[in-house]
């Protein structure tokens, strides 16, 4: 289907007869001289003017012209309606960068490594993996901060989870901030689509809304949220130096829970890499939700015709003007048309003979 995309720019249209009328004739540049009857002789000078307008023939190339550029206004051809796959979900994450995040009290391949370390590289697969998903993360401590936007680059996201920081946004845990900063991200979206993965090792003890509370408002907008309790338990405690300190003391899970249930999502206990993985496939296994189905229509620019065309004829005036015996003058001249054109003169006579009846 061929259509313009700016089709009001032809309003345009009329702008050179306007400004014919609107401005001032040009000065001519030639001395002046007062005289008595000047009025007479601006009377004359004007009836001249009008009787000296270029005549159609004149005026047609100029038409010619302003049309084309018009019709340069963005000509395109549309092809048919394309379908454009939206299956998959808006995914948040929010990952808890608070002090405690850094204690190595988890095992992964052997290896104690912090729960920092041990989410940026599991959960770093699983966002990577999440093709089809728009992702984003949030990072909380004292306060929430949206490190990365819903999006379909997943590998920057990961790259943004892997630069994050101890203590970047605080040493306390704002639970309920993180959980609202997600609620706004999240209503814009599609309803069957809005989850968030809450990851954290211990209970709220900063912030500005109390997480029960943004659970509720969550639930009334449709996100479903699947909170993570990381961290070992709290009689597998481990010695630093003279100090005995139980990994897992804050965590706060019967919040953890309540949050889930409330909002109809599940709550999962990571205690070593392995458990952590495992709920890294279970949450794989969440199908995507459909989302409404988009179209997109093939536009093919044609507006390079109508400015080539517009272009030659700028062309042939300009060697009109420079060279008025040339073939195109000649072509435009009258004499030549009906030289060329016998039949015509004969029907200009008739059309004269019946004007003097």
């Amino acid at each position: 289907m061929f259509e313009f995309a700016w089709p009001w720019l032809f309003a345009l249209l009329p702008l050179p007869w306007l400004m014919r009328l609107v401005l001032p004739a040009a000065d001519s540049g030639e001395a002046a001289l007062q005289i008595s009857f000047l009025g007479d002789l601006e009377e004359l000078a004007r009836r001249k003017a009008r009787a000296t307008l270029p005549s159609w023939r004149q005026q047609t190339p100029y038409m010619l012209l302003w049309l084309l550029l018009l019709t340069a206004a963005r000509p395109q051809w549309l092809g048919e309606p394309l379908p454009i796959a939206a299956s998959g979900r808006d995914l948040l994450v929010a990952v808890d960068v608070s002090g405690s995040m850094d204690y190595p009290d988890m095992q992964w391949q052997g290896e104690d490594v912090s729960r920092l370390d041990l989410v940026k590289s599991l959960l770093g697969d699983f966002l990577e993996k999440r093709e089809g998903d728009r992702v984003g993360l949030i990072l909380f401590g004292s306060q929430a901060y949206l490190q990365a936007p819903l999006t379909f680059d997943r590998r920057t996201v990961r790259t943004w989870l892997d630069e994050a920081r101890i203590g970047i946004a605080g040493k306390n845990t704002a639970i309920g901030d993180a959980i609202g900063l997600a609620l706004k991200r999240l209503r814009q979206r599609p309803a069957q689509s809005r989850v968030l993965i809450l990851i954290t090792d211990g209970a709220n003890n900063g912030g500005q809304i109390d997480p029960l509370t943004a659970a509720r408002l969550a639930a009334e907008e449709g996100v479903k949220i699947y909170p993570i309790g990381i961290g070992a338990d709290p009689e597998e405690s481990s010695s630093k130096g003279m100090f005995t300190i139980n990994p897992g003391v804050d965590l706060d899970e019967p919040a953890l829970e309540e949050i889930a249930k409330i909002t109809g999502g599940q709550y999962f206990r990571a205690r070593d890499g392995g458990e952590l993985a495992a709920i890294k496939d279970t949450l794989d296994r969440l199908e995507p939700v459909a989302q409404q189905p988009t179209q997109a229509r093939p536009a093919q620019a044609l507006y390079s015709w109508p400015l080539a065309a517009a272009l030659l004829l700028s062309v042939l005036l300009v060697i009109r003007e420079l060279w008025p015996n040339n073939p195109v003058q000649r072509w435009l001249s009258k004499d030549h048309f009906l030289q060329q054109h016998p039949d015509w003169r004969a029907r200009l006579k008739r059309l004269r003979l019946r004007r003097r009846r």
